[in-house]
């Protein structure tokens, strides 16, 4: 087992990946991956705004709101916001150092503040995801200025415009749903190619690799590495389990857990990793009320304390 980047830091996902190897002897390769909640930087406090952060903060996402007006950048109006700024778009946008992780909205009260926050975006790091609220006729304006001051047109083509998905969204949190839409889309697609199979699942889990950063103790991590038929959990299910049977995380609960448990136990005593055929779907599980019917394979491998 290889972790790349635990602690994420600067925005950057964690990665484990694992080395198995079934009962034939076949090698293969799995990539784990932790995506650290997203930074999300709404430039503009408007009726768009306020929803958004509160959907975007219910999701996962680290919500930045900026606005030049005190009574629109405040707490108060946005109390879900991890951070609310209140001056200039250039000057707050400079402060905060967007990137490549970042997802920014461009959702400001008019034409000429969003030309201010795009000149300052484009001469920067691109970030993940950039959207632009209004219409396509105003945007193409906008965007014929940005190419006519010099800024660079292949830059200016990822710009997502009109900002979400196409739902038929007509009010301010039916607006805020469909970027919300389209900000989820782009932020679990994969952003980069590799030869490791990537597992589905790309959840944070905090406690899970606070645990795995702290070594205090030997535990054994087990993680769902492949799946056929309706499973309880998707791959990249991942838990840990330590001498005395307590668990960090889950791979789906039930006697299904007890059973990787057990395994798990074991592979602390031999030191041997070694991969489990979990069959949910056998006259077992239908006696345990187990309404999954599917087969997971589980990879559980010993982790040394530090």
């Amino acid at each position: 087992m290889q972790v790349v980047n635990l602690a994420m830091q600067g925005g950057a996902p964690a990665e484990l990946i694992l080395q198995t190897e079934n009962e034939t002897g076949i090698k293969k390769t799995y990539t784990r991956v932790f995506l650290p909640p997203r930074r999300l930087i709404l430039l503009g406090g408007g009726h768009v705004s306020q929803p958004l952060s509160r959907y975007a903060a219910d999701l996962e996402f680290d919500v930045v709101v900026v606005d030049d007006r005190p009574g629109f950048a405040n707490a108060v109006r946005f109390p879900e916001a991890g951070r609310v700024i209140c001056d200039s778009f250039s000057h707050a946008l400079e402060q905060l150092s967007v990137t490549k992780y970042d997802f920014v909205c461009v959702i400001t009260r008019g034409h000429r503040h969003d030309a201010l926050c795009l000149r300052t975006l484009l001469a920067g790091t691109q970030p993940r995801y950039l959207g632009l609220i209004g219409s396509r006729r105003r945007t193409i304006e906008l965007f014929k200025m940005l190419e006519e001051e010099g800024f660079d047109r292949a830059k200016i083509d990822q710009i997502h415009t009109p900002i979400g998905l196409a739902i038929g969204a007509e009010t301010p949190k039916e607006i805020a749903i469909s970027i919300l839409a389209e900000l989820i889309l782009h932020r679990s697609s994969k952003s980069s190619a590799c030869e490791a199979e990537r597992l589905a699942l790309t959840s944070h889990e905090p406690e899970l690799l606070s645990y795995l950063l702290s070594g205090k103790e030997p535990c054994a991590l087990a993680v769902v590495v492949e799946k056929s038929g309706s499973t309880p959990v998707p791959t990249g299910a991942i838990m840990a389990v330590n001498v005395l049977g307590g668990i960090v995380g889950t791979v789906g609960g039930g006697c299904g857990e007890y059973e990787i448990v057990k395994h798990a136990l074991d592979v602390l005593r031999t030191g041997q990793a070694k991969r489990i055929d979990l069959d949910m779907s056998n006259d077992v599980a239908e006696e345990e009320g187990m309404v999954c019917g599917g087969r997971m394979k589980v990879w559980i491998e010993p982790v040394s304390a530090q």
